[in-house]
């Protein structure tokens, strides 16, 4: 049980860590995400971004729409930024407490499992930073 625990804290961690650090980037913001050396954008201005293709807007709404959803962004940056960092909180302090629970070898299980993320985590940003110049 206590494994199927950790190993779920653990994966939430990975996958939710990835947003973090592009979020902390300056400059990346919801809908500003790198995805790749192709660099196309996800997020939800994206999401939005997308509707309003699909809609097949004429140029004069595209240019009216355009202001509107660059004016959204920062605000949807400031939400994900606030949430991640709720849950960067929330999986630390789980974490912490059950830490103390396991046996020597759980604990440096988990620490080679946290020391991968971070290692991803400064992988991604290393990437984002060359992608950026």
């Amino acid at each position: 049980m206590k494994r199927n625990v950790l190993a779920v804290i653990a994966a939430g961690a990975i996958a939710l860590g990835g947003y973090v650090v592009v979020q902390a980037q300056p400059g990346a913001g919801a809908g500003e995400q790198c995805a790749g050396a192709g660099g196309q954008r996800h997020g939800h201005a994206f999401g939005l971004q997308h509707l309003t293709d699909k809609l097949n807007l004429t140029a004069d709404q595209k240019a009216k729409v355009q202001p509107i959803l660059d004016a959204a962004k920062p605000q949807f940056a400031a939400i994900h930024q606030e949430a991640m960092q709720k849950m960067k909180t929330a999986m630390d302090s789980t974490l912490s407490q059950i830490r103390p629970l396991l046996n020597a070898d759980q604990q440096n299980k988990l620490d080679a499992i946290q020391k991968a993320h971070q290692d991803m985590m400064n992988a991604r940003k290393e990437l984002h930073d060359a992608a950026q110049q």
